[in-house]
């Protein structure tokens, strides 16, 4: 609910403080007193797009504060948090603008863009009049106010689930026909690349092992001979023959040298233990060096091999291994792809089976509602005496969406036999605020929860009994929330819970506009002005009094 807007320096508005009520709030005036500035401040500070000059002459900026009371469950919550803002049961919206143009908002002191305060006014407050082009007269609302109409949460929850598992498995399916495309187009490649990589069956750390075998029979070649006399002149017919006779010798000498030889016996033998530790770790050389000739070419070829395929795969010989379950898993794909993506098509079809019997459901609810909504609102053009009028809602198809297939438009025709068109463009001005109010009061359960409706002179072109039946439509509008109506009917304004006179004063070569507070008499006095004119006759406070009294 709208309890407070503050306006200053907008316009020929000075400063102005006005505290709504719930209700039917009325507001009256002469033509030109500044009604209309009212809603474009309240525009203003709720981010709608409206006149380009609103800082009054002089002023060095404009300024608006609006202040909403939010109940707990109301839409502009989610808004809020959705922001990141702290939740709260006030919401206090403020603009400035600037003399050069600048704007600046403001919700809850938190600066903020004017795309933030037109997604918080979509919650808080619905306008109405004959130039509306945001609520009923837009088209593409009109599906969801058929559906809030009709109360079938339900059946619109089930097709928007349907739709979404069905675009889910039509992605799937879509992704799978992408990869089982590619894969067949490489189809041979694989099986190629499989089979040579599994016939040569490359292990991790091979390429290492293989070239330090190859370096090293390539090397013993080299070697071997050396190796081979050195072991020969350390053996018996070299060193260890030599040292072996010398040691004879002076064993057999040494009992009469008396003791003289025993150090060099010692020396000698220890001299033949390492000459022999010596010959064994040659011979084992030698051993480890003696290789089949046909081990080198083996060696070889197989390491010629592995780099070879390495280089035409591009990656590293070690990678090799890897690279083969990679190939072996994609091949494993396109043998099993087909079935795979038989199963995902088979699911995308009961999916869509199930999208289309919900949508179908949804459909045969939203045709019910429709007949259901042209009888309320002709039972409420009736009053309005526009009894001769149809109003219609058509359904068509449309494509297929998280909402259904059905594409929804309210129509009239206001003569029988007369074609009927799109509400805003068949009806006249006071035709078209007559349907709009019909339209509003068999929709207001379902879609006005939380909302200040305001009404731009909705009356305007009816009078009489019409326009009392217009004011009784509103205040039962009024009833548990709060509407706003400018209006020039005196039968609406009588109506009114309260009531305010919009007055334009010249002071001093300045025009300014101002808002009053009316109490009984001074309505009295309003409704009678309203309804003969300038000079308020006996004969004109005695109808107003009727009219306030009912």
């Amino acid at each position: 609910m709208l309890r407070t807007l503050e306006i200053r320096d907008m316009l020929i508005i000075d400063r102005l403080e006005l505290e709504f009520q719930p209700g039917l709030n009325v507001l009256t005036g002469e033509t030109g007193a500044g009604k209309s500035i009212l809603l474009d401040s309240l525009g203003f500070v709720l981010g709608w797009r409206g006149r380009a000059e609103l800082v009054r002459s002089g002023a060095e900026q404009g300024e608006v504060i609006a202040v909403f009371e939010l109940p707990k469950d109301h839409a502009a919550h989610k808004v809020l948090i959705e922001a990141g803002f702290d939740d709260a049961d006030e919401l206090i919206l403020r603009r400035v603008n600037a003399k050069d143009g600048r704007k600046t908002g403001w919700v809850n002191d938190r600066r903020v863009s004017g795309e933030m305060l037109r997604a918080l006014s979509d919650t808080l407050v619905e306008l109405h009049g004959q130039h509306d082009d945001r609520g009923l007269l837009d088209p593409k609302g009109h599906r969801a106010l058929l559906d809030d109409f009709a109360g079938h949460e339900g059946l619109l929850s089930d097709t928007r689930a349907a739709w979404s598992g069905m675009s889910a498995a039509r992605k799937a399916v879509n992704a799978a026909e992408t990869a089982y495309s590619e894969a067949r187009a490489e189809e041979d490649f694989l099986r190629h690349a499989v089979a040579e990589l599994d016939k040569l069956a490359p292990e991790p750390g091979e390429d290492a092992e293989l070239d330090a075998r190859r370096r090293m029979m390539q090397g013993a070649e080299r070697i071997r001979d050396d190796i081979a006399r050195a072991a020969q002149a350390m053996g018996l017919d070299g060193a260890e023959g030599a040292m072996g006779d010398a040691l004879r010798w002076l064993e057999g000498a040494s009992d009469a040298a008396e003791g003289r030889l025993d150090d060099p016996l010692s020396a000698l033998a220890r001299a033949m233990a390492e000459l022999d530790e010596a010959g064994r770790g040659v011979a084992e050389v030698l051993d480890a060096l003696d290789f089949d000739p046909h081990e080198l070419e083996a060696t070889e070829e197989r390491l010629f091999a592995l780099r070879g395929l390495a280089r035409k795969h591009a990656v590293a010989p070690d990678d090799l291994a890897g690279l083969a379950e990679t190939l072996r898993g994609r091949l494993d794909a396109l043998d099993q792809g087909a079935g795979r993506l038989s199963e995902l098509t088979a699911d995308l079809r009961t999916r869509e089976a199930i999208f289309q019997k919900a949508a179908k459901a949804l459909s045969e609810s939203r045709a019910k509602a429709a007949k259901r909504l042209d009888t309320a609102v002709c039972e409420e053009l009736a009053p309005l005496k526009m009894e001769r009028a149809v109003f219609s809602t058509e359904l068509s198809t449309a494509a297929a969406g998280p909402d259904g297939v059905d594409q929804v438009a309210f129509t009239v025709a206001t003569n029988p036999g007369a074609p009927a068109g799109p509400i805003g463009k068949i009806a006249s001005g006071g035709e078209l605020s007559r349907f709009l109010l019909a339209l509003k009061v068999c929709l207001a359960e379902q879609s006005n929860a939380g909302l200040t409706m305001i009404f731009d002179e909705i009356d305007r072109g009816v009078g009489g009994a019409t326009a009392a039946a217009v004011g009784r439509r509103l205040a039962a509008l009024a009833e548990g929330g709060q509407v706003l109506v400018v209006t020039h009917s005196p039968q609406v304004a009588a109506l009114g819970a309260h009531h305010w006179r919009v007055e334009k004063r010249v002071a001093e070569a300045q025009t300014t506009s101002t808002v009053i507070p009316l109490d009984a008499s001074a309505r009295e006095g309003e409704i009678a002005r309203m309804l003969s004119g300038d000079t308020v006759t006996d004969e004109a406070r005695a109808a107003a009094r009727a009219l306030l009294a009912g």
